[in-house]
Parts: structure tokens; C-alpha cells; sequence
């Protein structure tokens, strides 16, 4: 058996200001750092030795994961980031405060953006100020592999090849692991951890700052149990198929 540790990055500046973020590289608010600290010490008391982590070039997944760490007395761990990891690209929404868009757009429209599977938001171009290949972290990158606007199913296209490839050979050797990264990115890593539908995902939410600890047979990877560290804050979890 092997110990996954899944955490969404504590509340970002742009989480409180209700606006879509994306790839938009926002801070951790001061109730964001209180919550990945809390993180660590929750993590703290279930007592695993952890191989490594993985999280994003986002700030506010690579803070939260340091604060963990920290908290965990594991700062030593071997780090990766990669930005395969990163949030969902909210396109042309992004920077958008969401009540806003709702009362320009209509609830249904943004409904569907935000909650379903496979449609996109509206794309950007080279030219959008929100375009990654203006920052410096993706100038390394074929801005053609650079995504413009994800839908759930384009940001799981981008993330579960990277998981199967970069991160599943270590939880086949048995290692524990803690990945630090975004609500849309660890829903892409729960579909396939936890076998969900196209349809179904979308609904599951990652509470900010709370772990999510799942004991996977390191054999088959699926997993025998899974709970959320913080019960209070706990959302939902899939039902863990036989």
C-alpha cells in the first residue's frame, strides 16, 4: 500500500476576489497561508514518510507546498514542478469577476464554462495579456503546446499523461507521495484515480488548504480508502469501486 497526499493550494488573492485565475500566477492570501499551514499540521498527525512532491509553477500551489512541508518537518523532500500541473487556462475569462460574467453572460453560459466536461471558455490569442507565453517560466515552451482556454476535459488531456508517465512509476515502487497543485488539475487526478465519469466530475470540489488522503494498492493503483484531514471542511468524495 502507498500513501498519496492530494492538497489544493490555500485561498489565492483572486479566490477571495471571486475572479477567474487559471494560469494568472496570484498570491496566497493571509487565510490561504493559515490554511496551508493547518495543512501540514493535519498531514503532521497521520504520520507518513513521504519519498517526494509535485506541484505546479504556480505560486500558490508551490507555497502551499512548502508551507506542508514545513509543517511535516520533510522540507528535505525531493521537489518537481511542472507546469502540466497547472490550473485549468480560463481563456478569455480569465482576470473576470464571476458575478459579473454571470450578469453579462447569463447564469446558464457561465454554468456551462464553469461545470461542464468538454466546453471550453472562449479562447484567447498571442496578443491577450493573460497569454503564458508572455511569462518568463513558459518562454521555454512551444507557445503551440501552451493552452488558451481549457475545458475539464482539455486540462485532464494535459495533466494524466504527465501523472501515468512521471508519477505513477513512483507509486507502483511503493513510494508516499504529496502532490500540491489546483481544484481543476487534482480533478483530473481524481477521475482516474477514482474511475468517475465524464459527466460526474465536474460536481466533485477540492476544498482550498485541506488534504485529501488516499491509500492506494501500489499494484492495481486504486485506492482502498480516501478522506479529507480536515472533516470540517470535508466536500464529497467518488464512492471507491470493488
Amino acid at each position: 500500500m502507498t500513501k498519496l497526499i492530494l492538497v489544493r493550494h490555500g485561498q489565492s488573492q483572486w479566490n477571495l476576489e471571486n475572479r477567474f485565475t487559471g494560469w494568472v500566477d496570484v498570491d496566497l492570501t493571509k487565510a490561504g497561508v493559515a490554511e496551508a499551514k493547518k495543512a501540514g499540521k493535519l498531514i503532521a498527525k497521520e504520520d507518513i514518510q513521504f519519498d517526494a512532491a509535485f506541484t505546479s509553477y504556480q505560486k500558490r500551489a508551490i507555497k502551499t507546498l512548502w508551507l506542508a512541508l514545513e509543517g511535516i518537518d520533510q522540507m528535505y523532500l525531493p521537489v518537481t514542478k511542472d507546469w502540466h500541473l497547472n490550473e485549468r487556462h480560463y481563456g478569455d475569462l480569465t482576470g473576470l469577476n464571476k458575478q459579473e460574467t454571470r450578469d453579462k453572460h447569463g447564469d446558464e453560459q457561465v454554468h456551462i464554462w464553469r461545470r461542464s466536461f468538454d466546453v471550453p471558455p472562449p479562447q484567447i490569442d498571442m496578443e491577450h495579456e493573460f497569454h503564458p507565453s508572455k511569462e518568463v517560466k513558459y518562454q521555454h515552451i512551444d507557445p503551440k503546446e501552451l493552452p488558451t482556454g481549457e475545458s475539464l476535459k482539455i486540462t485532464t488531456e494535459r495533466v494524466l499523461p504527465y501523472y501515468k508517465n512521471q508519477i505513477v512509476p513512483f507509486l507502483k515502487a511503493g513510494s508516499n507521495l504529496i502532490i500540491s497543485a489546483h481544484g481543476n488539475s487534482l480533478r483530473a487526478l481524481m477521475k482516474e484515480i477514482f474511475d468517475v465519469a465524464d459527466g460526474d466530475i465536474p460536481g466533485f470540489e477540492f476544498p482550498t488548504g485541506n488534504p485529501l488522503l488516499i491509500d492506494l494498492d501500489s499494484e492495481t493503483l486504486k485506492p482502498n480508502s480516501a478522506k479529507y484531514l480536515d472533516k470540517k471542511r470535508a466536500k464529497e468524495l467518488p464512492e471507491i469501486k470493488g
